[in-house]
């Protein structure tokens, strides 16, 4: 059975940094592209950035771009989220996501629909 199991979040100032970390199991790792989404209180789930399955590429949404890093270690099944110079506003519930499909194209990357595995969320609140 596929599993994704956020950990890392936590309570941190503005201007501080936080790392997430996801361990998958029961799903090909090495098939999958991965991502990380958030939803913050009253809004939408949005997509913050993503890695390829090949080449390890990283794509990020503008608001993170420069301040947060996407990872993965194939070996032992993990996606990470480094972030940097956090603000209030990235204050939410944070989420990894897999996709055993290729996935081609920014839409598609930014797609909630395109991911079928999903963690339950860890929360992340920055303090100002």
């Amino acid at each position: 059975q596929a599993q994704l199991v956020e950990s890392g979040g936590g309570l941190v100032q503005a201007g501080g940094s936080l790392s997430l970390s996801c361990a998958a199991t029961g799903i090909t790792f090495t098939n999958c592209d991965l991502a990380w989404f958030r939803q913050a209180p009253g809004k939408e789930r949005e997509f913050v950035g993503g890695i390829t399955r090949i080449n390890n590429l990283t794509y990020y949404a503008d608001s993170v771009k420069g301040r947060f890093t996407v990872s993965r270690d194939n070996a032992k099944n993990w996606l990470y989220l480094s972030m940097n110079s956090l603000t209030p506003e990235d204050t939410a519930q944070y989420f990894c996501a897999a996709a055993s499909s290729f996935l081609v194209g920014m839409a598609a990357v930014i797609r909630q629909s395109t991911y079928e595995y999903w963690g339950q969320g860890t929360q992340v609140t920055v303090s100002s």
